[in-house]
């Protein structure tokens, strides 16, 4: 059925991510929806909200797409959200999860229950990505102590008709259990298998996300499939309860495009895709959405800020204290051991598909002939220079993997030429749609949730969708970048900080200053290593940076932060191995350094020479994010100074309250200074939403500062609706250090463009004098730029 609508929702000026949970409901966010107005958003922009597992805390592992959770206040709660939203002008955004459902609790997912219960007789069989061939559907949750799950199985009972192991539940096959039956005689006559958690990563038989063996992929691209998953999702539009989506991980479809273009053909609003872009890359024209959730150009925002001198200093300290500062080097092998380990079923899967090159002088296939095909198979995965490629389109990401695999492995060339011309001749068939399906899994485990752990010569590069490899952009870069922006995916979603950043974006921004000092504190991590050191290299220095980065924070929180990245990193630990003696280690490192008081006060003194410049480079980034081109999405809570960390750290609970307190003074007249209160930032956020909203600004013009501090000026201008030429301008402070060592701004002016009107600083509100010749206005930026770091100038 098709949508009712007959034109497409407006474009969201801006939007505000919120994180439901059982504790933060949709009611929640309904009475929330006042302050963000005031605060200038444009749409509220919802997490998960469909029936997610008893008691997900995040929304992203669905068990019913039919229904609104209830655990979230149900489908009264969403209507009378999306009511308030229209009261006021607002949007409201959703996050649906198409790939992927949850089946950690099989009696709380209907159709998965089903499906184990019936095996491929089952109505809702061809809705998971299931190989029925390959024999009993194998879950893997047993425990194994070492003899493959066996004596697990003694802890399987029959309770209420069904199996149990421990607290989980599984259905009973008709005709499958006579009386006196034992548990494992009637779990041999069923339609699936339940062996050893180790199993899942070697053998499976469903795809997953990732290595998630508890969250199992749905086949969209069949048009029943789709149907339905997302009846309850288009309802919502139907009715005029939603203005857009968020669609997530969009690589793990069998075809995104296709995807994208039923969804496209059926939603008329605004689509956005979480999707990781190479630098360079941009997603396939034919996508009928708006852009991206924003991490390619969370790099660019975040990069020009960086100072490329700091680069050498901290190369040789990552050298020294034996951590690889080669990303390429740390990458390949961490994507190898992704394939190898954490991904051999797909592997599996894939090599099985494609017939072995036949040994020479005819004959069987030999095993060896069969291990060269899933060495060629993996060897492939692992030199993807995108997440993946979208054949037939953009062929030649897929022609660049082929040729990196035969240079790495050219004993293997006649094995991947086969593979080659097997996908090229048949880029729609099973074979081609799972190499690209599996190519982007290889790249998130291997590249984000590995490599990033353990090439940390500098953190604040190691972002979701980043270059650790590229040092620092150039302020030509940024303006190439921004001006892209604005010609190709004008209403692209642009982002600073997400549920999935590895730290938040005030986190980076003082990050960002080190590289202003990165010879002292190289120096300084090198004399406080000497004195309490972490347990391996890298860990170590990702340890000292985040220490500084994120502090103030409480010994418990960086020690759950640590173990974290030790576990992603798999050099002294893991998830699957965990070390207990490396662990207990590491837990015991941030007490240790607390409780050390010089060495603590030489790290405070490291962090009070450093805050000031981050939170300069925190507004800079914000004032560009939210006027620059593209769809300004704000992070929950990071409207005030945000130091968070990765999941589940970024989903803590958010002072409304305090922050609704700040808003009320500003709306008052209140200047706040630039302190750790972080009024300031709130104070840039609502000038700069409102404005957005005010003004719709379009185009985009690099202004260029002259003068000795020119160099320290990143700004650019804007058009808006009602203007025939710019009338807006954003200026701010890049490499705040350098610039105060260099003297400050010592007579560095910016010329503005030129056009009948004054320009006024809309955070001070202080008029700049017009130029009485007729000229373009030259701002003085040591007047601009005294009171804040950055300025948001409009003519009128």
């Amino acid at each position: 059925m098709r949508s009712t609508r007959s034109t497409p929702t407006a474009v969201p000026t801006s939007t505000y991510r919120l994180q439901l949970h059982p504790g933060f409901t949709l009611e929640d966010a309904a009475d929330l929806l006042g302050h963000l107005d005031r605060l200038g958003v444009g749409a509220v922009y919802l997490s998960p909200v469909l029936t997610a597992a008893p008691g997900s805390g995040h929304g992203y592992d669905v068990v019913d797409p039919t229904r609104v959770s209830e655990a979230l206040g149900g489908r009264a709660a969403l209507e009378t959200l999306s009511a308030k939203a229209r009261e006021l002008g607002m949007g409201v955004v959703a996050d649906i999860v198409p790939n992927h459902m949850s089946v950690a609790c099989p009696d709380a997912n209907p159709w998965w229950w089903d499906v184990l219960r019936l095996g491929r007789d089952s109505p809702r069989a061809r809705f998971f990505d299931i190989d029925f061939d390959a024999g009993p559907i194998l879950i893997p949750v047993l425990a194994d102590d070492g003899d493959g799950g066996r004596a697990a199985l003694a802890d399987l009972t029959l309770s209420g008709g069904c199996l149990a192991y421990h607290d989980k539940r599984y259905p009973i096959a008709p005709g499958t259990l006579d009386p006196g039956d034992t548990a494992e005689q009637v779990h041999r006559r069923q339609h699936y298998r339940l062996v050893s958690w180790r199993r899942g990563d070697r053998e499976l038989t469903y795809r997953r996300f990732f290595d998630v063996s508890d969250l199992a992929a749905v086949r969209v691209e069949d048009p029943d499939v789709f149907d339905a998953t997302h009846a309850e999702i288009l309802s919502w539009a139907d009715e005029g309860r939603i203005d857009g989506l968020r669609v997530d991980h969009v690589d793990g479809l069998t075809d995104p495009g296709g995807y994208l273009r039923a969804l496209a053909a059926r939603f008329p609003g605004w689509i956005v895709v979480e999707k990781i872009l190479a630098p360079g890359e941009e997603i396939p024209q034919s996508w009928p959405v708006a852009g991206t959730t924003g991490y390619d150009a969370m790099r660019v925002l975040g990069g020009v800020l960086v100072d490329p001198s700091g680069e050498a200093d901290l190369t040789t300290l990552a050298l020294d204290q034996g951590v690889e500062a080669d990303i390429g080097e740390v990458d390949i092998l961490a994507r190898r051991h992704a394939v190898e380990h954490l991904l051999a079923a797909e592997v599996h899967r894939i090599a099985a598909l494609l017939p072995p090159r036949p040994p020479r002088g005819g004959g069987d296939p030999s095993e060896a002939a069969l291990r060269r095909r899933r060495e060629a198979v993996a060897e492939l995965l692992c030199s993807f220079d995108v997440y993946r490629s979208y054949l037939p389109e953009a062929e030649a990401a897929w022609e660049r993997a082929v040729a990196a695999a035969a240079r790495h492995r050219p004993d293997l060339a006649a094995d991947l030429d086969a593979i080659d011309h097997r996908v090229r001749t048949d880029p729609r068939g099973e074979a081609a749609v799972r190499i690209q399906q599996t190519s982007g899994m290889v790249a998130g485990m291997g590249t984000e949730n590995t490599a990033f752990y353990r090439a940390t010569r500098f953190a604040a590069l190691n972002e979701v969708g980043g270059d650790p490899g590229d040092f620092a952009v150039t302020p030509e870069e940024f303006h190439d970048d921004a001006a892209r922006r604005q010609a190709h995916r004008p209403h692209t979603m642009t982002a600073l900080s997400t549920h999935d950043t590895k730290r938040s974006e005030d986190v980076r921004a003082r990050m960002a200053a080190l590289s202003e000092t990165a010879e002292a504190f190289s120096e300084a991590v090198r004399r406080w290593t000497e004195r309490c050191a972490l347990p391996e290299p890298a860990l170590n220095l990702l340890g000292w940076q985040t220490l500084v980065g994120a502090w103030p924070i409480g010994e418990e929180r960086l020690a759950d932060y640590l173990i974290k990245a030790a576990r992603e990193a798999r050099l002294g630990t893991s998830w699957t191995d965990p070390d207990p003696e490396f662990e207990d280690r590491v837990r015991a490192w941030p007490g240790r350094v607390l409780a050390d008081r010089t060495l603590l006060g030489e790290v405070l003194s490291v962090v009070e020479s450093v805050r000031g410049a981050g939170w300069s480079n925190s507004l800079a980034q914000k004032a560009l994010q939210l006027l620059g081109p593209g769809v300004p999405d704000i992070y929950q809570g990071t409207e005030l100074w945000d130091l968070s960390l990765v999941d589940p750290d970024n989903r803590r609970p958010v002072d409304h309250a305090l922050r609704a307190d700040h808003l009320s003074r500003l709306e008052e007249g209140w200047l706040p200074p630039v302190d750790d209160t972080g009024a300031a930032k709130l104070h840039l956020v609502r000038t700069c939403l409102l404005l957005r909203r005010e003004l719709r600004p379009s185009g985009y013009l690099p202004l260029h500062a002259e003068g000795p501090a020119r160099r320290h000026a990143l700004a650019f201008a804007r058009t808006s609706e009602e203007s025939a030429s710019p009338d807006l301008a954003v200026v701010t402070t890049r490499l705040p250090l350098g610039l105060a060592d260099a003297g400050g701004w010592s007579g560095t002016t910016l010329p503005l463009p030129s056009g009948p009107g004054t320009w006024t600083d809309r955070l001070t509100g202080r008029a700049l004098a017009p130029d009485t010749a007729g000229g373009p206005v030259l701002a003085r930026l040591e007047e601009v730029l005294d009171r804040y770091p950055v300025a948001v100038l409009v003519r009128r």
